[in-house]
């Protein structure tokens, strides 16, 4: 399957303004909202680790203080329902950025603990992005990052359904800033190709890590390396597409 290359658009808005022009004296608070593809991890999960631990080490010491209340097995519905969107809510301050990235969980038609119906799903979106701009706070929105699913040619495939479309489509009928991170990372993976590509996933022999000691083979939690890479692929995006964030990063490793 051939994707389409890395898609960033990024909308003018006040914020940036105020950013290029110095006014933040604070460091820039960056909310993550979304999945276990994102979100810190407990030492019993490790060495699973989300890209938003990695992303947060990418900014340059001070400048940026990122607050991760993306949690594992949630899906738009349930994040709402157990207060998480309302918390994070509860803490924004105009001028915050919330990256909001969820579709795992919403398209998971055979768990109906979180599943969500790709109209709902939409709704809660644009629920989400009102929310963050009642508050004088910038939302963008990001597409769910891919799975590791390669064909017996080796090409890869798409794991969510109709869901990352959805995405793009209310970014653009909102005007909201996406990050389409699932063909960043997709391309993250063509580029490692079927066989190299494990290392960026959960794939352990048994007793290679204490946590799995009859080991493990998942293609959907990254690795630390794994959770870099996006991580890096998505600053590198940012850099790219001359948001302001992108002043706050350090120089990429050469």
């Amino acid at each position: 399957m051939h994707y389409r290359l890395p898609i960033l658009l990024l909308k003018a808005s006040l914020l940036s303004l105020a950013l290029l022009s110095g006014a933040h004296a604070e460091p820039l608070r960056l909310h993550l909202a979304g999945d276990s593809t994102l979100s810190d991890k407990l030492p019993e999960k490790r060495p699973e680790t989300g890209w938003g631990e990695a992303l947060a080490g990418l900014f340059a010491p001070g400048q940026v203080l990122v607050i991760n209340r993306a949690m594992n097995g949630r899906s738009t519905r349930t994040f709402i329902e157990e207060g998480r969107w309302q918390a994070l809510l509860d803490t924004l301050a105009p001028g915050d950025v919330v990256f909001i990235q969820f579709g795992h969980n919403d398209a998971s038609e055979h768990k109906l603990d979180r599943y969500t119906p790709a109209d709902d799903y939409q709704a809660n979106l644009a629920r989400f992005v009102t929310d963050v701009r009642a508050a004088d706070a910038e939302p963008v929105l990001l597409t769910p990052v891919a799975r590791r699913r390669f064909d017996a040619a080796g090409e890869l495939q798409p794991s969510h359904g109709e869901y990352p479309q959805r995405v793009r489509a209310l970014a653009e009928q909102l005007d909201v800033p996406l990050i389409d991170a699932e063909a960043l990372s997709s391309a993250v993976l063509v580029n490692a190709g079927p066989a190299a590509s494990a290392a960026l996933f959960l794939h352990l022999a048994p007793a290679a890590h204490p946590n799995y000691p009859q080991g493990l083979q998942d293609d959907t939690h990254f690795s630390p390396a794994g959770a870099r890479a996006v991580a890096e692929a998505v600053a590198q995006a940012l850099r790219e597409s001359g948001h302001p964030l992108a002043t706050k990063l350090q120089a990429p490793a050469r």
